[in-house]
């Protein structure tokens, strides 16, 4: 029965009360946990979901941007090296110039490409970045469905700088041996991919232009078709630098991207292109479609989707669309339409007549390869040593942050916080926000067995709750986590629960995503899975919010302790660093190797955990409550945790057993008095 606002328990069982009436309706918990029935995909048709406010739309706006920083190790801030850049080769063409370009994204590891420029006008001119897409020639290709050496050219001669880059591998991309090849997965421990690569590359493309001379800084744009669209849209979402933007044939609602260099972890979780296209908001957009593929309800679909957050901001005017009568393309058609968006938002000129494009011929390759005849200078290094050393250098970047003192503690919670939720992609939810559902079989005289689950969530968890005799007001809650889910515990002859209850206790148990009764199997096979679902983990973790946010609304507790047994532990430990104020924490660690890979791939998958500072991040964020971390071997490291409690003078709450403690003496370590 459903009609308050609380969750209340009687000796009659569970009554629930929400507090969903009105506009929102009542929801209610799905039959089934979707998160292992519903599994997203890159060609899911998806909707978009309207904003109501300015406000509501801006915050989700700057949550989606760090989402995208975080999956794409750009979160905390990359340090930029000296680009280093080189420009030689130049080719006059009587009103353009061809110029080679090469310079440094990474120490050693280069961005390749082509200047366009204006000859016979005065600058400084707009900037226009051209990312391809997955033409079979790259920067190169020339044909009537897809021309970049057409639109570089006939852009310079409208007044624009134009930089036309290779994606990696393609052309004089050489150092990348094939984008389309993934990575070994312990690297997207670190939010490292050929994505996140190839976006960084981007947004040094923006520093690029930005540094020359006859190159206006505030009148940059970016185009691209295809990958190329993803590319432009993404670069957009993430770099405020990019002041007019015009994605071709790409932001789909059903179909994201199909090639590696379009995915990476944790990318599209609870997201689509649609609402990443329209973080470009309010700047001037305009949406390029064919009706021959998978933008051809574009006009009718996507667009109306992106406008509407345009007419919320009050800018419906800077976003347009057109759609050519073509194949998947970027034809002269819709380079045209892109001529004259530039023309207007950065030259100035309304009069779409002046930007048709002018015939042109290419020369030679050699005119444009940049290591046509040479070698790569000799600092060029290669992709398993820029691979490694990205690592490092996160690694270092992590280690660089460790906070000495409480100024740098605070420096450190407000970069790696974000890092953190993103990464483990899990939130605390409101109380108002958690729904029960009874069990009717629960046991007279025993636990009364229910689910727990977030609203409009889709989650289902199974869960448990005693309650000790007689005692109803100021409870102590205790909040039990196993890995092999709430019956291990009610094991006779190991129980954690009589114990408890004994010593007044209020007892709670789940079954956390995918253990104990909510196993089930989930089909991972696509090899995107993890851009668009969250792994076991991260759902476990949500799982014990959750559950402490249920405890946490019960009018007759006082006070909530955290117990994360064997491996359950581990995602105690990590829940524990978005949870509110818990009274007391104890966790078995399980020897967890915490500074090796391979431990995380094994037992702990989360993409993007390492970079994030993983149990690192944790011990800084969570306040210093009473806190016991057993069974660490040699293997866990607690250093950080015991400079947390050092710098918030409370080091007498933290104990550390490098054994394995028995469950009688935990059990008294819980119910001792005191904070």
């Amino acid at each position: 029965m459903i009609f308050g606002k609380k969750i209340l328990l009687t000796g009659a069982g569970l009554l629930f009360l929400s507090g969903f009436a009105g506009a929102q309706g009542l929801t209610g918990l799905p039959e089934m946990d979707q998160r292992a029935t519903r599994i997203r995909h890159l060609h899911l048709p998806y909707t978009f979901q309207p904003f109501l406010t300015e406000e509501a739309w801006l915050k989700r706006a700057g949550d989606l941007r760090r989402q995208i920083e975080v999956s794409t190790g750009l979160w905390p801030p990359v340090e930029k090296s000296p680009l280093k850049a080189r420009i030689f080769g130049k080719v006059s063409k009587g009103d353009y110039s061809i110029e080679k370009v090469f310079f440094e994204s990474y120490p050693g590891f280069y961005v390749t490409g082509n200047l366009y420029r204006p000859v016979g006008k005065k600058g400084p001119f707009p900037g226009i970045l051209t990312p391809h897409g997955h033409w079979a020639y790259g920067r190169l290709e020339n044909q009537s469905l897809a021309s970049m050496p057409g639109l570089g050219i006939n852009l310079a001669r409208q007044g624009h700088v134009v930089f036309a880059y290779d994606m990696l591998a393609y052309n004089d991309s050489r150092q990348v041996k094939d984008h389309r090849r993934p990575l070994d997965r312990s690297f997207s421990l670190w939010g490292i991919d050929w994505l996140g690569i190839q976006l960084w590359n981007s947004i040094r493309s923006v520093d690029f232009l930005q540094s020359l001379s006859d190159v206006d800084s505030d009148r940059i744009g970016c185009t691209g078709a295809s990958g190329g669209g993803t590319q432009t849209f993404l670069l957009t979402a993430v770099d405020d630098r990019v002041k007019v933007s015009a994605p071709v044939n790409m932001i789909s609602h059903y179909m994201q991207g199909g090639c590696i260099c379009e995915n990476q972890a944790n990318l599209r979780l609870d997201t689509n292109n649609m609402e990443i296209g329209a973080l470009m908001a309010p700047r001037p957009l305009l949406m390029v479609s064919a009706s021959g593929d998978w933008t051809r309800e574009t006009p009718r679909v996507e667009f109306p989707a992106v406008q509407s957050v345009y007419r919320l901001l009050g800018a419906g005017h800077k976003a347009q669309t057109m759609q050519s009568m073509a194949d998947h393309n970027y034809n002269r058609e819709s380079r045209e339409a892109v001529y004259a968006w530039f023309g207007r938002w950065l030259l100035g000129e309304s009069d779409a007549s002046q930007f048709s494009e002018k015939r042109f011929r290419l020369g030679s390759p050699s005119e444009f390869l940049v290591f046509f005849g040479r070698d790569l200078p000799e600092s060029a290094v290669t992709e398993e040593e820029m691979l490694a050393s990205l690592k490092d250098s996160f690694r270092r970047q992590i280690d660089d942050l460790r906070p000495r003192d409480s100024e740098g503690l605070s420096r450190f919670r407000e970069l790696m916080s974000p890092a953190l939720q993103h990464a483990l992609a899990v939130g605390y939810p409101d109380p108002c926000d958690v729904m029960a559902v009874p069990v009717p079989s629960s046991k007279p005289g025993g636990s009364r067995e229910f689910h727990i689950g977030r609203v409009g969530r889709g989650d289902r968890v199974p869960a448990a709750l005693w309650f000790p005799r007689g005692k109803r007001r100021n409870l102590t809650a205790t909040l039990l986590v196993h890995p092999e889910g709430k019956a291990a515990l009610e094991a006779p002859d190991a129980s954690w629960v009589r114990p408890l209850l004994a010593r007044g206790h209020l007892v709670m148990s789940i079954d956390a995503f995918n253990t104990g009764a909510a196993q089930a199997r989930r089909d991972m096979s696509d090899p995107f899975f993890t851009t668009y679902n969250r792994t076991d983990v991260s759902n476990r973790v949500q799982d014990i919010l959750t559950a402490v946010a249920f405890l946490e609304s019960r009018p007759e507790v006082a006070r909530v302790n955290l117990v994360g047994v064997g491996k359950g532990g581990l995602w105690s430990l990590l829940a524990r660093a978005l949870a509110p104020q818990l009274h007391r924490t104890l966790v078995d660690v399980s020897n967890f190797s915490s500074g090796e890979d391979r431990a995380y791939l094994e037992h702990l998958y989360v993409p993007v955990l390492r970079r994030a500072g993983d149990f690192k991040t944790a011990a800084m964020l969570a306040p210093a409550t009473r806190l016991l971390i057993h069974n660490t071997g040699e293997s866990f490291n607690t250093d950080w945790f015991r400079q947390a409690y050092e710098l918030a003078g409370k080091t007498g709450l933290l104990e550390i057993e490098s054994d394995e403690l028995p469950r009688e003496q935990v059990l008294s370590w819980l119910t001792q008095s005191g904070p």
